[in-house]
């Protein structure tokens, strides 16, 4: 059972809450506690005192985040160093690794996947970073092994960059804010609450970090418990998980909307230190002996049931058992909801899975940074010895996280264990999270411990008809189901026995094959950019009226930013900005690039000097109508471009593309309800886009809409609360009100400057 408590409360001695009420000091005083101040108690969280230690800003209520490592992969690093290279970068100022996990097996658009490749190891060579070959380690589990340490922080352009469970606060966002710590800037952001995670009890058998992880998606999701705080893991319940099982609860953070997440850690974190050869990276880390939390989850491990997240998100949460008691009816919403995001696009029906009464699934995938450590696949393997998966439509493939793993399973016979019952071990790659590998069939059903599920993140294309359906489970569900060739089943049901297995990390794989500068920079060594490695285009300042065109209206609950860019095979061109862009919004609303890029046509030749009498006949028209109320305004001093309305954009991966995309399209802005998350309002900023707030989706504009925003430099410039702007249609001009939300002064900037790259050549 996973529990919510609203108020703020004490933590005394790392295990008793007392709640922040009127009988707080009397209770305090029970237990020794004579005098503190809340504030003071604020103090006391493990969160605080990192994050007092990496702020630069004197201020704790307005953080200049400086962190001490950096980590990315091949659909990230590219662009990054490239805007790094665009701003003056020489040298990495940090220790900065390059994973290569996730184009590793994309056999899309010939070189490009290993001119990526290549790419990377020379920048690694020439600025001084760490290079990780392909199949060697997927982004965390190569920063768990060698890049964590207690006290320390870590950013990394993707989303599930959580080292919480080793002591180090680890956040991720898109690629900008990286640029920034290339270039000696910081991570600006408030003071985020912190929100103790009170662990109690301990898993039963069967149980695994997926299912806890899950159970508390299910609570804190739907009503933004915890978005953008801090989530520090205490409670006598921490000492019962293993370091493996910490690991995996914690990399699903993400998943709650949380900023970031740290741990109490103890003699079982001293000794993963130990194993990987880096004892001397591990220090105690509890909160102090009074610590105050803004709101508690109180997580009681012993009644926790394995869990399935049900398609289309991580929050769509029940448990295995109550799924196979109720298919009918629990697949018949997942169809309804499907509904609101595919629209009349595709037939869906799951229906047909469910076989004389039981539910049965075609696929089984145990991968990447969730769901392949060593423990996980040791559980699999137990519950799989002796058994097969069966000769039918059901397949399991494993995924182990690391090379170091994978040699561990091997000699320990867990390897032959999996291979035996027919499934498939496969080296370390993120493909099954994000549509780039075991695309399932159409309509298929696949059971997966990864991190996300949501619509068409498995490579389904619900533009040629395609859809299949992912539910997140832990790996000895999964296993447990395998065993049972296809049938839905617990892991809670196998009556074997859980062996005990020692890892042994051999830090050879690494040392004979990883590319460790130690922080030597080369600038001799030339960069290799292949033919699909591209500068981004040129960008303008923003100018001091806009008029931009609806060129999207999105009303889903949530947009995620698989729906924004797709992931999968389209995540090869990442490093050609605009030949990604033609994948924008295409599984969500096709349009889009056609729209958006009549738009920006008008918008080039604006830049050359055109009239804008001389424009097309529907911007003209438009312009007709403002000129009436604005008579001054002109080419010289009047933008053209697009804007997209979602609801709730920006949940799920730190992509940056996700706004780049728009930008290189001629988008000036979103206009939204409220932002999924700090990330991706931090991309729209960093590529020079208004991040706007509307106070309801009963909207005073439409699809195809024009907007214009008279004033808007100014407006932005004098720090105005609200924005004016005038919706444009049918011959009328309606007036209404957004707001921008807090900006700093030099997110300010960026978007005057009209992105990071040229508030970097200005500055």
């Amino acid at each position: 059972m996973v529990t919510t408590l609203n108020n703020g409360y004490y933590l005394v001695n790392g295990e008793t809450l007392i709640a922040d009420d009127a009988e707080a000091s009397s209770k305090l005083q029970a237990h020794g506690v004579a005098d503190i101040s809340k504030d003071k108690a604020k103090e006391n969280t493990i969160a605080y005192g990192i994050l007092k230690a990496h702020n630069t800003s004197g201020n704790m209520e307005k953080l200049c985040v400086k962190f001490d490592k950096l980590t990315s992969h091949d659909i990230t690093y590219v662009g990054i160093i490239q805007t790094a290279r665009a701003s003056g970068l020489t040298k990495f100022p940090i220790p900065y690794v390059l994973t290569n996990c996730h184009n590793s097996l994309c056999a899309v658009g010939g070189t490009i996947n290993e001119d990526d490749h290549v790419f990377g190891l020379t920048a690694a060579q020439k600025y001084g970073g760490i290079y990780v070959p392909p199949h060697q380690a997927v982004i965390h589990q190569f920063a768990r092994e060698m890049l964590a340490s207690s006290g320390s922080m870590i950013l990394g352009s993707d989303s599930h960059t959580r080292y919480g469970a080793l002591g180090t606060m680890a956040i991720g966002e898109g690629g900008p804010e990286l640029v920034k710590q290339l270039l000696g800037q910081t991570y600006d952001v408030d003071m985020p609450g912190v929100v103790a995670i009170y662990l109690e009890g301990a898993p039963k058998k069967g149980v695994g970090p997926q299912d806890v992880a899950l159970a508390i998606i299910g609570k804190v999701f739907g009503d933004g418990f915890v978005k953008n705080k801090v989530m520090e893991f205490v409670g006598p319940g921490v000492k019962n998980l293993s370091a493996d099982f910490r690991i995996g609860v914690d990399v699903m953070t993400t998943e709650t909307t949380c900023l970031s997440s740290i741990w109490q850690i103890d003699e079982t974190i001293k000794e993963f230190y130990d194993i990987h050869g880096r004892v001397s990276e591990y220090k105690e880390l509890k909160p102090g002996s009074v610590a105050y939390y803004d709101a508690v989850v109180k997580v009681d491990l012993d009644s926790i049931n394995p869990m399935i997240a049900m398609p289309f998100h991580p929050s769509n949460v029940y448990e295995i058992d109550e799924v196979n008691r109720n298919a009918a009816d629990i697949l018949a919403d997942v169809e309804k909801r499907a509904r609101v995001s595919f629209g009349d696009k595709v037939e869906f029906s799951l229906q047909d899975k469910i076989k004389d009464g039981k539910l049965l699934v075609e696929q089984g995938i145990i991968a990447g940074c969730a769901g392949g450590g060593f423990e996980n696949i040791c559980a699999a393997a137990d519950i799989l010895k002796g058994k097969f998966i069966g000769n039918d439509k059901f397949t399991l493939s494993v995924y182990p996280a690391s090379t170091p793993i994978y040699m561990e399973v091997v000699k320990n016979g867990a390897a032959a264990a999996i291979l035996e019952s027919g499934a498939i071990l496969k080296t370390a790659f993120c493909g099954p999270c994000f549509g780039a590998g075991d695309t399932p069939a159409n309509n298929a059903f696949s059971i997966r411990h990864s991190t996300r599920n949501f619509p068409n993140r498995e490579g389904s294309k619900v533009q040629n008809g395609q859809v299949a359906s992912v539910a997140l489970m832990d790996a000895r569900s999964i296993a447990a189901t395998a065993a049972n060739k296809g049938i839905l089943t617990p892991a809670t049901e196998f009556d074997g026995d859980f062996e005990k297995y020692k890892y042994h990390f051999d830090s050879n794989i690494y040392k004979n094959r990883v590319f460790d500068s130690h922080g030597k920079a080369d600038p001799s060594v030339e960069l290799v950019l292949g033919p699909n490695i591209k500068d981004w285009p040129s960008m303008v300042a923003l100018p001091e009226n806009l008029l931009l065109k609806v060129v999207s209206e999105i009303h889903d609950p949530v947009t995620t930013t698989d729906e924004l860019i797709p992931s999968g095979e389209t995540s090869s061109y990442r490093s050609n900005p605009l030949g990604l862009a033609e994948f924008t919004l295409s599984r969500k609303d096709p349009e889009y690039v056609g729209l958006a890029k009549e738009v920006y046509a008008e918008e080039l030749k604006r830049r050359e000097d055109t009239p804008l009498d001389g424009m097309s006949a529907e911007v003209s028209d438009v312009v007709k109508e403002i000129l009436k109320s604005y008579p001054d305004v002109s080419s010289k001093n009047t933008g053209i471009g697009s804007t997209i309305f979602a609801v709730k954009p920006g949940d799920g991966s730190a992509r940056e593309q996700a706004a780049s995309c728009q930008k290189v399209l001629g988008g000036w802005a979103n206009i939204a309800v409220e932002y999924a998350t700090k990330r991706y309002r931090s991309n729209l900023i960093n590529w020079g886009m208004l991040p706007f707030i509307i106070d309801s989706e009963d909207l005073p504009f439409k699809n195809k809409d024009y907007i214009f925003f008279p004033g808007i430099r100014s407006a932005v410039a004098n720090k105005d609360d609200s924005i004016k702007a005038v919706a444009v249609s049918g011959g009328k001009m309606t007036e209404f009100t957004l707001k921008l939300g807090n900006l700093t002064d030099d997110e300010r900037q960026i978007i005057l400057d009209g992105c990071l790259i040229n508030y970097n050549r200005v500055k």
